[in-house]
């Protein structure tokens, strides 16, 4: 766990990373809402050459609904993001700590949720770590 999220580098190709981090999110109660590919992204608005790099917005609908009736606000921090790129052959999985985000709320009834969130992404990383 860094000091924003945790990070896992699988020994796989970019694809089936993104494939793996979506079935782990998955098994979690995560589903991926958005899906921006950094790398068209940056070639399309400044003809910028970037590894191939994807941020996913992943919800898990149940904690997002108690967050948002705790404070409305927290909807700012929503939703959780993924990263997955290519790194050394491999590829990479990052996942934000929910709990690091919420310095930003001054709300002590949203860490139970961030909590509940925070140990669900932890055993995606888990189950990542297990799949190499």
């Amino acid at each position: 766990m860094s000091e924003i999220g945790s990070r896992v580098e699988l020994k796989t190709d970019y694809e089936t990373a993104i494939a793996r981090a979506t079935v782990a999110l998955k098994a979690e109660g995560f589903g991926v809402l958005t899906t921006i590919d950094v790398q068209a992204t940056l070639k399309q608005k400044l003809n910028a050459e970037f590894r191939r790099y994807v941020i996913l917005g992943a919800c898990n609908p149940p904690l997002a609904q108690r967050a948002l009736n705790t404070d409305l606000d927290v909807g700012l921090l929503l939703p959780c993001n993924v990263i997955v790129y290519e790194e050394n052959g491999g590829a990479v999985v990052s996942i934000v700590d929910p709990l690091s985000m919420l310095g930003v709320i001054a709300n002590p009834a949203l860490e139970l949720v961030a909590h509940e969130a925070r140990e669900k992404l932890k055993r995606v990383v888990s189950t990542l770590r297990a799949s190499g």
